[in-house]
């Protein structure tokens, strides 16, 4: 298994101890998670379903590393080698008085086990600052340390202002040579977010109305609009529906443990090409 040495590797690397360390604390209690997809409009047969079952844990290991792992399965297909779709771990550990922090991912698509993508994150509590990078490698432990790509990186800066909030967030995509900015002002129920580009630039200013709802209109430099409205239901119960006109309405509602997101491109009076994504967490 080449991802279970890299990430053993990862891991161990971040505790800074040896596979012949102290043995770690049993891992803590697992979750799985049922998703339901729901392609195209395809509500009439089991063809449009795409079901997925999300499995995850936690461990503590030694040097106070916390460690995740978790699997994505299809519960769709009889086909034992296309069950498992990918496979990941994270280890996380704080330093200097939990001033610093440093967190690594890695994923393997497991049809495609010849590449490991991966995530990092170190912040500086104390100064407000975070980095996070994307990048793959390959999988196999003589070429990873010497193979890796970036292909994102993004910095966050955060300033406090007489209460009030700033943060500065410059991104640079590799794969496209594209780099842009994200500026966000919040100011008691108030919050103005600004992204900007050489090519483009939109603003959204999100207004909480009451405790319960809140509006959020964008506008871009071609002119384009949209408008999204956040409605608390209670008991940690949500729905947001985004209106972008002559493009689609996109509806989130969140039930206590179900998750359903919906897409209606606005296309004529046709629900042609509409898709449903339905998750749970199942608890056993």
């Amino acid at each position: 298994m080449k991802l279970i040495k890299v990430l053993s590797a990862a891991s161990l690397s971040i505790a800074g101890v040896s596979a012949g360390g102290p043995s770690a604390p049993p891992a803590a209690s697992t979750r799985p998670q049922l998703s339901i997809t729901i392609r195209d409009g395809n509500f009439t047969d089991f063809d449009g379903l795409e079901p997925t079952i999300t499995w995850e844990n936690s461990q503590q290991l030694p040097n106070e590393v916390d460690f995740r792992y978790g699997i994505d399965l299809s519960a769709r297909t009889t086909n034992l080698a296309s069950l498992p779709r990918r496979i990941w771990g994270r280890a996380s550990r704080r330093f200097a008085a939990d001033r610093y922090s440093l967190s690594t991912r890695l994923d393997m698509d497991v049809q495609r086990m010849d590449r490991v993508d991966f995530q990092i994150d170190a912040a500086d509590e104390d100064n407000d600052l975070k980095l996070t990078m994307f990048g793959s490698a390959a999988a196999s432990l003589k070429r990873f340390a010497t193979s890796p790509r970036v292909s994102h990186v993004e910095f966050t800066k955060g300033f406090d202002n007489d209460g009030n909030r700033i943060t500065i967030n410059p991104r640079y995509n590799v794969n496209y040579d594209h780099m842009d900015v994200v500026m966000t002002y919040d100011a008691d129920d108030t919050l103005i977010t600004v992204t900007a580009s050489k090519d483009d630039q939109e603003v959204t200013i999100s207004q909480q109305l009451n405790d319960d709802n809140m509006l959020s209109p964008t506008i871009s430099r071609d002119g384009s609009l949209s408008l999204a409205w956040d409605r608390k239901l209670g008991d940690h119960n949500s729905v947001r529906t985004t209106l972008n006109p002559n493009r689609s309405v996109e509806v989130e509602w969140k039930d206590e443990a179900w998750t359903a997101n919906v897409n209606f491109p606005m296309e004529e009076d046709s629900m042609k090409g509409a898709t449903v994504h339905i998750k749970r967490d199942v608890r056993f």
